[in-house]
């Protein structure tokens, strides 16, 4: 009679993610997950060929964790690109490592994806507050976006040294000040 497989690659992948969400990408080891998970190396090779496959897997769950995180996150913005960049600089607070791995850091030996890609998602976000855009009257809204971005980009990795500290009124009022600016072409 075979023995029962306990560990199974859901276990493997949680534990994986847990680390990661935790401690950050760079301590997925096969030694500390399975020390976590409380097994051996060999289930976590019986089921992924080797550790790339696994931080590939671990990569996909934290993209799509990105994703039902701004999916779920509080709209209260009413200028465009606003919303979207209260989400991203919240995540970068609340989810340091998982902010590192997808916005930050190369990681090794996983299939990244752009940042446009991982914002845009499968729901078309950036496309959504372009066109929010375009319909607002701004004539650049790829420009416009890119000056967005670069600002908001910079507030979320100030938020991961402990740099930033304004209050999420502050940074809300802030982007919506950095819109109305680069939308009435003062900052070009």
């Amino acid at each position: 009679m075979a023995r029962k497989e306990t560990i199974t690659i859901e276990m493997i992948l949680e534990t994986a993610f847990a680390m990661t969400r935790e401690e950050g990408f760079s301590n997925v080891t096969a030694r500390k997950v399975a020390a976590k998970a409380g097994c051996s190396t060999q289930p976590i090779f019986r089921v992924y060929k080797n550790m790339d496959e696994l931080w590939n897997a671990v990569y996909e769950k934290a993209a799509s964790f990105f994703q039902d995180y701004y999916s779920l996150y509080p709209r209260m913005g009413k200028a465009p690109f606003t919303n979207l960049g209260m989400a991203y600089i919240a995540f970068a607070r609340e989810e340091k490592h998982l902010f590192e791995l997808l916005f930050v850091n190369e990681g090794s030996g996983i299939g990244k994806k752009s940042m446009y890609e991982l914002l845009n998602g499968k729901e078309g976000n950036v496309v959504y507050e372009i066109n929010l855009a375009k319909a607002a009257g701004c004539e650049e809204p790829q420009d416009l976006f890119m000056k967005m971005w670069i600002f908001i980009h910079g507030a979320a990795c100030m938020s991961l040294t402990g740099d930033y500290d304004l209050t999420d009124v502050q940074t809300q009022e802030l982007l919506e000040n950095c819109y109305r600016d680069f939308a009435s072409g003062n900052n070009r």
